[in-house]
């Protein structure tokens, strides 16, 4: 298992060299390859579970400056790594049948797999210098997506995108640097079993990691690089983004803001709560308002994520699995809803709602996957959606005290507001006289089939069985144990 971890980072990086040097064509295979391969070298992961860390690599990396490469996979991260590899697939493959202007699919398809290096870098690091690393590695392939492939204002949101995420890194960095100094250790495992910062110093650095991680979720009020990244990307840059980046920020602060700074957490557990509500209601009734559909989807993503704060910062087990099986949640059906809005907007050349209706008349079949997504993602029993935001608004309760009361209602009246801002989406969408713009619209195409297919079966089978994802997720109950919940 110890090669496999090698392996899953070496696979894609060596993968995007030979994806750039060879032309255009071989070099979409390359990609899609690369990326299989790293999916089977990530499923076998999760087949030995011992308690703690499932698999670990910890050898010398610059003895000079003490750095190590220390590796390991555990419930809370193998589910992460498993859809970051799938959605990775999916994008390179679909990328083979459909890369926007200006082409040069091998391009695209090297920099979706120095991405995914990157994302996996950050769910296996176990120390917080090479996590830092990786979180890093994902910023200029992502911008390179946005800025070449996006639409028309895809360079203002490449550069919007490429500064929030810096100024998040700077936080990160100036966190790390004094973890590292502080405890003479950046061994993340050692860091989280025997914590030995001073409280007042955990308070302050749990501060800047929380705002680091907040901006790269994004979290609510410093989200705003999102929507417009999301609304110029292409269809796979979308997918990516919304399906594994912006996990990186909720695992953060999962796997190193508790982890590292448990105390610190404790002390600013209330404000990221009333965050986390203020996310889920300001985000739907932003949704309510939109008139781009790529835009609507966006702006869903910071209620979703408003729900996995909210579920991180009641610090409980419960609470913990919900955040991460709403982040799988998310991953399936909000990468799904970006595949259908991108083929929508390929066959409308328009994303505005009021210039789209009537789907259900010309392409029955996509309206009917963008209803699944919809629906799971509004959070309807039976599918994926329901379980991280339904535990989440459990584990509030759960917390007790007039605050934590408060903030469990209103997160249950955000999920109304969800519910009525994606049917409003679907009516605009599906129903009503055929539009103009979707008057020569086709059914879904089998490129399209193929690459949609496995997250409709898992916003299925996830709604169905939970207990798949909860189950990983119970090394969960180590850091709340840390915590006295």
């Amino acid at each position: 298992m110890v090669d496999l971890l090698l392996w899953t980072l070496a696979l894609p990086l060596v993968g995007a060299v030979i994806a750039l040097v060879v032309p255009d064509a071989p070099g979409r295979i390359v990609s899609v390859v690369a990326s299989v391969l790293t999916l089977v070298a990530v499923v076998p992961l999760g087949f030995d579970r011992p308690a703690g860390m499932w698999h670990e690599l910890d050898i010398p990396w610059v003895p000079a400056f003490h750095l190590r490469l220390h590796l390991g996979v555990d419930g809370i991260s193998y589910p992460l790594v498993v859809l970051t590899a799938l959605l990775t697939v999916l994008c390179c493959a679909y990328s083979v049948w459909h890369t926007p202007a200006p082409g040069r699919g091998n391009v695209l398809g090297a920099l979706l797999l120095v991405i995914e290096a990157g994302i996996l870098g950050t769910f296996l690091a176990q120390d917080l210098v090479l996590f830092f690393i990786a979180f890093e590695v994902v910023l200029l392939p992502m911008a390179a997506v946005i800025a070449v492939w996006g639409g028309e204002g895809r360079r203002r949101a490449a550069l919007k995108f490429a500064l929030y995420t810096l100024a998040g890194s700077v936080l990160l960095l100036v966190g790390v640097v004094v973890v590292v100094v502080q405890a003479d250790t950046a061994d993340m495992v050692k860091l989280t079993e025997s914590p030995t910062l001073p409280a007042t110093t955990q308070l302050w650095v749990f501060a800047l990691f929380a705002l680091a991680f907040a901006i790269k979720s994004p979290l609510w009020p410093l989200h705003t690089w999102l929507p417009d990244a999301h609304t110029e990307a292409p269809t796979v840059g979308s997918v990516i983004l919304a399906g594994v980046l912006l996990k990186m920020g909720t695992y953060g602060l999962i796997r190193v803001g508790i982890g590292v700074t448990p105390e610190g957490f404790a002390k600013a557990a209330p404000v990221l709560g009333v965050l986390a509500v203020a996310a889920i209601v300001v985000g739907s009734l932003v949704c309510l308002v939109q008139t781009e559909l790529k835009r609507l989807i966006a702006y869903s993503s910071v209620g979703h994520m408003g729900f996995v704060l909210l579920g991180i910062a009641t610090g409980s087990a419960v609470g913990l699995q919900a955040a991460l099986i709403g982040n799988i949640a998310h991953g399936v059906l909000t990468g799904l809803l970006f595949f259908v809005a991108g083929a929508i907007k390929d066959r409308a050349h328009t994303g505005q709602l009021a210039e789209l209706g009537g789907l259900r008349e010309r392409a029955p079949w996509l309206a009917g996957i963008l209803g699944v997504a919809a629906l799971g993602s509004l959070g309807l029993p039976g599918l994926a959606g329901f379980w991280g935001e339904a535990f989440a608004v459990v584990a509030a309760y759960q917390r007790g005290g007039l605050l934590w009361t408060v903030l469990a209602i209103v997160a249950a009246v955000g999920a109304a507001l969800t519910a009525a801002y994606l049917l409003r989406m679907l009516r605009r969408v599906s129903h009503g006289p055929v539009a103009p713009a979707l008057a020569a619209a086709g059914e879904v195409r089998w490129p399209e089939a193929v690459a949609w297919a496995p997250l409709i079966l898992l916003a299925f089978v996830l709604g169905v069985v939970p207990v798949l994802v909860v189950d990983l997720a119970a090394g969960a109950a180590l850091i709340s144990g840390a915590l006295g919940r």
